[in-house]
């Protein structure tokens, strides 16, 4: 059954937007088996919030340019809302959504008290300075400061933004309100292991997908960024041979396996994997046809669709990204005996550490680096095992059992709590 939407919802109106049509038709497939009545779904999927601004920058050669900012809150039935801030040049309103939905189902399926939001500035931080990038953030907070907060929705880094730009959100909220956000470097009250977080959560499910030892195991990784490259070093660490990488700028494969460690301190210095000397170069798209045990899409949302998934040769697909197989991939690769982790499940180390993060803020206290990955690791694989025990029971792929464990506590949340909420 299909989601129908109140036209006067601004998020949604014209939904043509890859992203956010796929977040829909996955909310679909969890209603149906929940059995949800038509008002419980609008519900679901009608952003609580939906907040567009425009963000002025004061460029260095005196000019002003203005670029759109999105805040989405999705649903905070369940506690406070969570969610990254991504600087892109495709961000809108509607891939905002759909990131804010995901984070819902995602949080919901991790066990932990928060609810889904996302930011998002419609700008390429590569073509700022950093002085521009800096005033750009600073004002976008501004814009968005009624909707953000410690007990009400704590923005984190995503695409485009990092530990820096999340420092400029914190100075710039505490400089109305004198309280912290999260994602800020571990001085003076970050946690443990945040920056590499998702990568962290990623070989968890990677790990426990694969069902045996990893040695010995093919890996391909789209998207050698933030997640995509220390991701690639804890399954090289653990034993998988990670043969081929891409980024914005190419792809390089080895058929021996990549020197991860040397990679990164190559694209450190040049911005990108293209012209990296000791592997061979490899077109981006060629990647997702190269015959590996495991396929890793790590960069954006709609990598894997119904033109390519047919190419895709791996029997174990890992979500790293916030939805890079769309929903016609999913049904061909499903088709053709591909396992998909999906990434509600797959990427949700950043969300699951920055809770402990907020936790300490809170208490305060703070765990060691091992505790933080025990806790991580415990809450990854308790989700994953509720996961494949669902998807058995009831004959569901990965992401429709995720899809219904999720959803099904955020609408029981709803349901307790009445409409109102």
């Amino acid at each position: 059954m299909s989601i129908m939407v109140p036209s006067t919802t601004p998020a949604l109106i014209t939904s043509g937007h890859q992203a956010l049509d796929s977040a829909l038709h996955q909310l679909g497939q969890a209603a149906d088996q929940l059995g949800l009545d038509d008002g419980l779904r609008t519900m679901l999927a009608t952003p609580r919030r939906s907040m567009t601004v425009s963000v002025p920058v004061r460029r260095e050669d005196g000019r002003l340019d203005v670029v759109q900012g999105f805040h989405v809150q999705h649903n905070v039935s369940r506690g406070p809302a969570k969610g990254g801030l991504r600087f892109h040049p495709g961000a809108d309103v509607h891939e905002t959504t759909a990131l804010a939905m995901w984070m819902t189902w995602k949080c919901a399926l991790a066990g932990i008290p928060y609810g889904g939001a996302e930011g998002g500035v419609a700008v390429d931080p590569a073509r700022l300075t950093d002085r521009e990038l800096e005033r750009l953030t600073r004002r976008y907070v501004n814009e968005i400061l009624p909707l953000i907060g410690p007990e009400k929705d704590i923005p984190v880094a995503d695409v485009g933004t990092d530990e820096r730009t999340m420092t400029w959100v914190r100075d710039a909220y505490n400089l109305n309100t004198g309280y912290p956000v999260s994602g800020e470097p571990m001085a003076p009250d970050g946690s443990s292991g945040r920056a590499d977080a998702t990568a962290r959560g990623v070989r968890i499910a990677v790990l426990a997908a694969l069902g045996r030892a990893p040695a010995g195991t093919t890996v391909a990784v789209q998207g050698f960024g933030k997640v995509g490259a220390p991701l690639a070093q804890f399954l090289a660490e653990a034993g998988c041979k990670v043969v081929a990488v891409s980024d914005a700028t190419g792809a390089v494969h080895s058929g021996g396996g990549l020197d991860i460690a040397r990679l990164r301190a190559w694209t450190a210095e040049s911005g990108g994997v293209a012209g990296y000397r000791h592997a061979d170069a490899l077109a981006r798209d060629d990647l997702f046809e190269l015959d590996v045990d495991v396929l890793i899409p790590a960069a954006l949302e709609g990598a894997i669709t119904e033109a390519n998934a047919p190419r895709v040769r791996a029997r174990l697909v890992v979500e790293g990204a916030n939805g890079p197989v769309t929903p016609q991939a999913d049904e061909i690769l499903h088709a053709g005996g591909t396992t998909v982790v999906p990434d509600i499940l797959a990427n949700a180390g950043e969300v699951i550490v920055s809770h402990l993060e907020w936790v300490q803020s809170l208490q305060p206290c703070s765990w060691s680096p091992g505790e933080v990955e025990l806790k991580l690791s415990d809450l990854m694989r308790g989700a994953f095992s509720e996961v494949t025990s669902l998807a058995a029971d009831r004959g569901l792929t990965l992401r429709q059992a995720a899809h219904v464990i999720a959803v099904g506590r955020v609408a029981e949340a709803h349901q307790v709590r009445g409409l109102c909420h």
